[in-house]
């Protein structure tokens, strides 16, 4: 009822008048006053009555400036906008993104801007490369021991419980990103006693987690610290990865839409998320165990800096809770592991797929954006 009330009264003044010029116009409420000292006229000086005798000397509190180059100016005067500031990405050119106990550097470069950069960690903190594959985005070191490596670097073996009686080595995988022109970096260790000859092979998921996140910490760090100075391209990585396919479009054996994205499912799901953040539509909810994301095509999508303006916080404008559920066209956007891939479906309950167009519409957008 208060919203009515406003927007009535609104309309009635609206309504009364011929125009909106008592509002914003040149003689209206709201009017630019911008200029208004340009209308300002000077006066004589204030005389004190003759039977003052003595008085304190009365000076101007605001005098004009002298340097003013005409007193004469008529009309409007435009204030000139200001000098932009100098741009500067909101993004770093790396970041780390975490899922669970899964950490991984997300690059803005290709792979093949980006594998030089974290070689040349891996090889200032005293590393030695066993095998690159640069093609396929992987490069191991060889076995080493703590006191072989950097002092900073040593210290953080002992950290994360490296034994002194240890041996260490790392995989470095850099895969094309789910986002054009991007990369990720994903880093797993391996140990064995000293001086054996055990061929222990890696496994996708860290064993020790606590050394694998002291390693993504620190690359991050020196790749942050790298790409400030520019960095160099690797022309054989830049071979298979600079263009990569990672996302489509198709469908299933029912003809339902689905979006495949890559075969990772903590970073197939943390990918969507952002995606939709910069999409359209609001999320209303979120699964993280379901792989569910709760949508609503009927509400526009909730923006960090976005404020009520003037009009709609004076006449309560925004809508209640019964009025948003009654216009509803709530979705959900499901991640499932499939086979070797990550599928995203689009559903209209647990039970009931979604229209084909719908679906259709809500994966290309994730696609866009995931572009």
């Amino acid at each position: 009822m208060k919203r009515l009330a406003g927007l009535s009264a609104l309309a009635l003044i609206i309504s009364s008048t011929s125009g909106c010029g008592w509002v914003w116009g040149p003689e209206g409420y709201f009017r630019d006053r911008g200029s208004d000292y340009l209308e300002a006229q000077q006066t004589a000086p204030m005389q004190l009555p003759p039977d003052v005798s003595t008085a304190k000397r009365l000076d101007p509190l605001l005098p004009i400036p002298r340097n003013v180059a005409d007193d004469t100016a008529k009309g409007e005067y435009i204030v000139p906008r200001p000098q932009p500031l100098s741009a500067s990405a909101d993004a770093s050119a790396y970041s780390l993104q975490k899922s669970g106990d899964s950490r991984w550097i997300v690059a803005q470069s290709p792979p093949a801007e980006t594998w030089p950069v974290a070689v040349q960690f891996f090889q200032d903190n005293g590393f030695r490369l066993d095998e690159q594959k640069p093609q396929t985005g992987e490069f191991t070191t060889t076995w080493q021991h703590s006191d072989e490596l950097s002092a900073a670097m040593a210290k953080r073996l002992s950290a994360a419980g490296v034994g002194a009686d240890s041996e260490t080595r790392v995989r470095v995988r850099i895969e094309p990103g789910v986002q054009r022109n991007t990369s990720e970096v994903y880093v797993v260790s391996a140990e064995r006693p000293a001086g054996s000859t055990a061929n222990v092979d890696f496994t996708n998921r860290s064993v020790n987690t606590g050394l694998d996140a002291a390693l993504v910490d620190d690359m991050l760090a020196s790749m942050s610290r790298i790409s400030e100075k520019g960095g160099s391209v690797s022309m054989l990585a830049s071979r298979d990865f600079d263009t990569p396919s990672r996302v489509s479009l198709s469908e299933d054996g029912s003809g339902n839409p689905v979006l495949n994205v890559g075969n990772d499912l903590d970073r197939a799901w943390s990918s969507v998320g952002r995606a939709l953040e910069q999409g359209e539509w609001r999320v209303e909810d979120i699964n993280r165990s379901l792989g569910l994301y709760y949508i609503n095509l009927s509400e526009k999508a909730e923006k960090k800096d976005d404020k009520p303006g003037f009009f709609s916080s004076l006449f309560g404008s925004a809508p209640s809770k019964e009025e948003v559920d009654a216009r509803a066209e709530r979705y959900q956007v499901r991640l499932s592991k499939v086979g070797e891939n990550v599928q995203v479906t689009v559903e209209k309950n647990i039970n009931t797929v979604a229209p084909a167009d719908v679906a259709r519409k809500v994966l290309s957008k994730i696609q866009d954006n995931l572009g």
